[in-house]
């Protein structure tokens, strides 16, 4: 999980619990972030429909959609622009990074276990997380 994803879900959290539209600024001074870099991932986060944004005096970004309907794995591709990848391993052996998947011995393990890992971020959800 890179930075741009932990605080993205640490704003998605904050503007989950508001009762009205927070402005990046406002959540910058909250979560002690970078208001730059921060501002970065909630205009991603907007692009994806994962947030609203509202321009204006009282503008800000309040959740597009239920917490029960943002995957991690949504929240992820949003702010990295890719799926997440544990591994430097390609889902197709033809795309091996190495060119070398044909005699690699672990490729198979590493590609179950990076099917696994998309599976369960895609069924983890922000609901998921504010209920532990």
């Amino acid at each position: 999980m890179t930075r741009a994803s932990e605080y993205a879900l640490l704003s998605l959290i904050v503007l989950s619990k508001a009762s009205s539209p927070l402005d990046s600024e406002t959540l910058s001074r909250e979560l002690s972030i970078s208001k730059s870099f921060l501002a970065k991932i909630l205009q991603s986060l907007a692009k994806s429909d994962i947030l609203q944004s509202f321009k204006g005096a009282n503008g800000g970004f309040t959740l597009n959609k239920l917490p029960r309907e943002i995957s991690m794995l949504d929240v992820m591709m949003s702010v990295e622009g890719k799926a997440p990848a544990v591994f430097d391993c390609s889902p197709a052996m033809e795309n091996c990074p190495s060119e070398k998947a044909d005699i690699c011995s672990i490729w198979p393990f590493l590609n179950k276990l990076q099917g696994k890992i998309d599976t369960f971020l895609a069924n983890l959800t922000l609901a998921d997380i504010l209920e532990e």
